[in-house]
């Protein structure tokens, strides 16, 4: 793998050995870390809530969507605090999916100090024209202190509250994790990261004009640079060795445009093809590419019990009807494919054999997996595997199992098949993806 052209060299003494998790292409464990599921904004905000009411020093918020209902208010009403006590607070949105808020959240927490920074603008028509429009920010992360962070699938959002649907008595099934220990380091680059991207326009004649007035330009260049590519280094990471590792192993996984362009995918891969008793994977977008159909099915074909858990309710009509058209290749390869019909499915996690757990913002599909930046964590714990256990077993317990397709004659089938195939490869050529899917 080359470093990001105009990176520092790999041996720059500068850089910091805590960024060299970055420059590998498969996650990076470490040890000793507490890691607690959260069931839904319900148990998320009041512990991200909680969190930020007792920072000192610093909170990094990012998230795809934030809206302007009660929960998102909370939070932001809790930001606004701790920047009123002098604690800076950073949030990075993304430009299209927190578009209809936007305004009100500007006006809510800009004036007491919130710094807020907008992903790849979209409020002109003419932002569609700029390369990179359909990358969008798509990671749900916050940081508090450097000691607490929080990463999902869940957005700043009621779990009732639909943008497109509206309001329901059920809430919408999704999860996150609370995270303390080593794996928080990775997470708060990345949050700076995203931060730093998207003020970068904003700021850009200040910084050049500094780097220009310094009396270490170059230097000061490569620092500018490192805060918006995380890191690029080489070699083996310093504290993360084999024998120094105790539970809980925990890693920090993302899916961006440089150095990790599909760490996502090769970690659900390598623990698909090593899996041996138990596959479960919930998603809310499902159609994946080839590689990842091969290791799915040849777990279930060696007699792995592998089930889905997809939308039974769907928010978009043309993502249900991708992953309806993979059920025939799933069902014949003894895969058992679920719907969840009580509420909107938003979730994306993963339980192997009881003892490798994912929980994150990435679905299982080509927007996720080669255009927007998405944000993981992985777990090798049995102790938090078996929690995320007793939760998916609650989830496949009320959902419909689907035992055969919905009868469609054979050449619409492979037809419907054909056009969902072709609409992916063009969203992807549209996004600028590159490789096979």
């Amino acid at each position: 793998m080359t470093a990001p052209a105009g990176a520092p060299p790999p041996d720059d003494p500068v850089l910091s050995e805590a960024l060299a998790w970055y420059a590998h292409a498969r996650a990076v464990f470490s040890g000793g870390n507490e890691v607690q599921l959260l069931r839904g904004g319900d148990a998320l905000f009041p512990a991200m809530i909680e969190a930020i009411g007792q920072a000192l020093h610093e909170v990094w918020l990012a998230t795809y969507i934030y809206g302007d209902d009660s929960a998102a208010q909370a939070v932001s009403t809790a930001l606004v605090a701790a920047a009123r006590r002098g604690v800076r607070v950073r949030v990075v949105v993304d430009g299209f999916g927190s578009l209809h808020a936007l305004a009100a959240l500007r006006e809510q927490i800009e004036p007491a100090g919130v710094a807020l920074a907008v992903f790849r603008p979209t409020q002109r028509w003419w932002s569609w024209l700029q390369p990179g429009q359909l990358r969008r920010l798509h990671q749900k992360l916050c940081v508090v202190d450097g000691q607490v962070g929080f990463v999902g699938g869940i957005n700043v959002l009621d779990d009732r509250h639909d943008l497109n649907h509206g309001w329901s008595d059920a809430p919408r099934l999704d999860y996150a994790v609370r995270v303390r220990g080593a794996v928080v380091g990775p997470i708060e680059q990345t949050a700076r990261a995203m931060w730093t991207r998207a003020a970068f326009g904003r700021d850009w004649r200040d910084e050049v004009r500094e780097i220009a007035r310094s009396s270490q330009p170059m230097a000061r260049a490569r620092r500018l640079l490192r805060r918006l590519r995380i890191a690029v280094r080489r070699g083996s990471p310093v504290g993360f060795g084999a024998g120094a590792l105790q539970p809980v192993r925990a890693a920090f996984v993302v899916r961006d445009n440089l150095s990790q362009r599909r760490s996502i995918e090769r970690s659900y891969i390598d623990a698909l093809r090593r899996a041996q008793h138990r596959i479960d994977i919930v998603s809310a977008y499902f159609y994946p590419g080839f590689e990842f159909r091969r290791a799915l099915l040849g777990a279930a074909r060696r007699g792995v019990r592998v089930r889905l858990l997809l939308q039974g309710k769907a928010d978009y009509r043309f993502a249900a009807l991708a992953a309806q058209a993979l059920y025939d290749e799933l069902l014949a390869h003894g895969v058992a494919v679920f719907e969840y019909t009580p509420a909107f499915l938003h979730a994306k996690v993963a339980l192997v054999d009881q003892r490798w757990a994912t929980v994150g913002s990435s679905n299982i599909d080509p927007l996720s997996l080669l255009v927007n930046l998405e944000a993981n964590v992985i777990v090798e714990d049995r102790g938090f595997a078996a929690s995320l256990s007793r939760e998916l077993d609650r989830d496949f317990a009320v959902a419909r199992e689907i035992t055969a397709p919905v009868p469609v004659a054979g050449w619409r089938r492979w037809l419907r098949r054909g056009f969902v195939s072709w609409v992916a490869r063009l969203y992807l050529r549209a996004a600028g993806a590159s490789g096979r899917y």
